[in-house]
């Protein structure tokens, strides 16, 4: 049987540790006691953990052989997710985490409606939960970067920053370029941007086309914003590696 994957929240020396909720879940909910033991993934690489104390908010490791990681992601995705409904954007980032993206850049755009713009702050730290646990069961040696919303302009302004070759705009006005062929096994580095429920705006498609961006489209179906994100990562991956 595999043995579960923890991200570890602590690590010194041959010594690790799950902290607050994450080590709750393992102790409560999993039942874990000491002895087991578990893959626990560390700066340094994944190594055998066996427990060897339970505290409330608190499960420590004795770290011993490093392991074979066989989760190997080797392009850097970027995923700009305009914010949309928590519940299926929430989705969106549990899977794409699961299919491998290395950063996920959520931000507000003309047609995000407002009482969620201004929540989206709070639920910072649950989307880097969410992206932690999916980190785990997908057996990722780390999860990925999850940043705090920005607005639209903030995310034109990044492309300099993240120095990616030719960032994407998956757009629903793009009708002949699909994402594919926008894609060469050269690149190793690129960051797709989905839009909100009700799509983007003229404006905001024509800051992208002056700040570089190309537009890519996913077929002539008009898919809902999460559906869009896990097919453009699932496409990028499949080219890119």
């Amino acid at each position: 049987m595999t043995r579960r994957r923890w991200l570890a929240d602590r690590v010194e020396g041959d010594h690790a540790s799950l902290l607050g909720d994450h080590a709750d879940h393992l102790s409560r909910v999993l039942r874990a006691e000491i002895g087991q033991q578990y893959d626990i993934a560390t700066p340094d690489g994944v190594r055998l953990g066996r427990v060897v104390s339970i505290k409330e908010g608190c499960v420590d490791f004795l770290l011993s052989d490093f392991l074979p990681n066989p989760v190997v992601i080797t392009s850097e995705i970027t995923l700009a997710l305009a914010i949309y409904k928590f519940d299926r954007m929430e989705w969106a980032i549990e899977k794409c985490t699961e299919l491998g993206v290395t950063e996920i850049i959520p931000f507000i755009a003309a047609r995000t409606e407002k009482h969620l713009a201004h929540a989206a702050q709070k639920r910072a730290e649950r989307w880097r939960r969410l992206a932690t646990q999916a980190s785990e069961q997908s057996r990722r040696a780390a999860p990925p970067t999850v940043d705090d919303p920005i607005k639209f302009d903030q995310l034109i302004a990044t492309d300099a920053d993240k120095d990616a070759p030719a960032p994407i705009v998956l757009a629903e006005s793009e009708t002949t370029l699909s994402l594919a062929s926008t894609l060469t096994e050269a690149q190793s580095r690129i960051i797709l941007a989905i839009g909100p429920e009700g799509g983007w705006t003229p404006g905001e498609l024509k800051k992208f086309t002056q700040s570089g961006w190309k537009p890519a489209t996913l077929g002539p179906t008009v898919l809902r914003a999460e559906t869009a994100a896990i097919a453009a990562v699932a496409i990028a991956l499949s080219h890119l590696q």
